[in-house]
């Protein structure tokens, strides 16, 4: 089980890579998925990859977008992060994501992929036919602040809620987590 004020750090934490302050971007409350709507509930709640999850929902592969990559020491570690956007075939965004991913547990053709960002991390993890175990999932309302409104396209106010998880991937059977992420997805306008 995790505790609610973990899953809200860990979100926070994710989030201080790409905006400062956290608050700019969203202010998080950990829920339990009973109170989490439809299709939200669904697409969110379970151990699984959101990139199969999402593509399966969408009927269609999903495009990937980058809003940030950073490379927090370079030269120092392997710890790559990005900020994406998945959208489908019509230019909507369906989902925003950071993760966080410890290149040194993967093949170096399985980094060299994920660090050119053009297809999303499930689907390279998959061909890769890395061992996945997500686990630490934990569900969150969001309440969108001006940056991530804008990034995915909804009114500013009133604030926008939105529901996400954070969770960990460890890879081939290691204790420590490759990947680190928040993912939320963003509902239909209209």
């Amino acid at each position: 089980m995790v505790r609610a004020d973990d899953a809200v750090a860990r979100a926070e934490r994710l989030v201080a890579l790409v905006c400062r302050p956290v608050e700019a971007f969203a202010t998080f409350v950990a829920v339990d998925a009973a109170v989490v709507p439809s299709p939200a509930r669904e697409l969110l709640d379970h151990a699984s990859h959101m990139t199969v999850v999402m593509e399966r929902f969408h009927g269609r592969p999903l495009e990937l977008r980058v809003v940030a990559r950073i490379a927090e020491r370079p030269g120092v570690d392997d710890w790559y992060a990005r900020e994406i956007l998945l959208v489908d075939r019509g230019g909507r965004v369906v989902q925003h994501g950071i993760v966080r991913i410890d290149l040194a547990q993967v093949d170096p053709d399985t980094a060299r992929r994920i660090r050119a960002a053009t297809e999303p991390l499930g689907r390279v993890l998959i061909e890769a036919g890395l061992l996945r175990d997500v686990r630490a999932v934990a569900l969150l309302e969001l309440h969108a602040g001006a940056r991530l409104a804008a990034l995915v396209g909804l009114p500013e106010t009133p604030p926008p809620v939105l529901y996400g998880r954070v969770a960990e991937i460890a890879l081939s059977g290691s204790a420590a987590p490759a990947v680190q992420l928040l993912e939320t997805v963003v509902p239909a306008v209209g």
